[in-house]
């Protein structure tokens, strides 16, 4: 089994991983009967999750990720990427689930119009991004890798371990890319929890859900939203 790979998936075990999760989950929330697309799934965490209440399709182009996947509630898992979208129907989906994909994607354009398409009439459509600002500050601040934020900050390209280099783009980008979409909301993902370095304290249950609360008061605050390490954009389809 690749290593990396298993190192990534007991990652998301770890209290940062438990943190992102439940806040992403906090923020969908009151999701019930619906149709879901979760496009690059994973390990099939959120399609899982999402799995005890609605009826979930997930895709995901890595068969080793799918291998691993968390699968205690039932949905329906493809192997696949890109392409796999042109067979669906227009119009199939109440909600489109595409978390840290499209900085990976040399066709994100393309996928955005094509999940445009198959969202149906209002369908809300939740991607997780990386934010830049944010990742400058957890270079500085977290890792102290000063030369890599001053490489990202003049343009230089900075990678993330199994998923390659990351290409950042814009919040506003995803509107132009289909003409019938809309950012409802724009929230922030984890904006303190790289800059405390006391890891002892992060293992403390206590410590962990003060620190979730915090984070998610943040969230929609512009002066936190703008620094944490992920946006999590809620897009309407008008």
């Amino acid at each position: 089994m690749n290593q990396d790979l298993l190192n990534y998936y007991n990652n998301t075990k770890s209290p940062w991983g438990i943190l992102f999760y439940r806040m992403i989950w906090e923020q969908l929330s009151n999701i019930k009967g619906m149709k879901i697309l979760d496009f690059g799934s994973g390990f099939g965490i959120t399609a899982n999750h999402l799995a005890s209440d609605n009826e979930v399709i997930a895709i995901e182009p890595n068969s080793e990720m799918v291998e691993m996947r968390i699968n205690d509630n039932t949905y329906e898992q493809k192997v696949g990427g890109y392409e796999l979208l042109k067979d669906i129907a227009s119009d199939s989906f109440d909600i489109v689930i595409c978390h840290n994909v499209l900085e990976y994607a040399s066709e994100r354009e393309e996928i955005v119009r094509e999940f445009a398409r198959i969202l149906k009439p209002n369908g809300l459509l939740s991607i997780i991004k990386h934010n830049h600002a944010g990742r400058i500050m957890q270079k500085v601040v977290y890792e102290n890798n000063v030369d890599e934020a001053l490489k990202s900050l003049d343009g230089g390209e900075l990678s993330v371990l199994n998923f390659g280099k990351v290409n950042y783009y814009y919040n506003d980008e995803i509107v132009t890319w289909a003409e019938n979409l809309k950012i409802v909301r724009t929230l922030g993902v984890r904006t303190f929890w790289a800059l405390q370095q006391n890891h002892e304290l992060k293992a403390q249950d206590d410590w962990f859900e003060k620190i979730l609360k915090v984070e998610e008061r943040v969230s929609e605050i512009d002066d936190f939203r703008n620094i944490a390490f992920f946006n999590h954009l809620l897009v309407r389809k008008q």
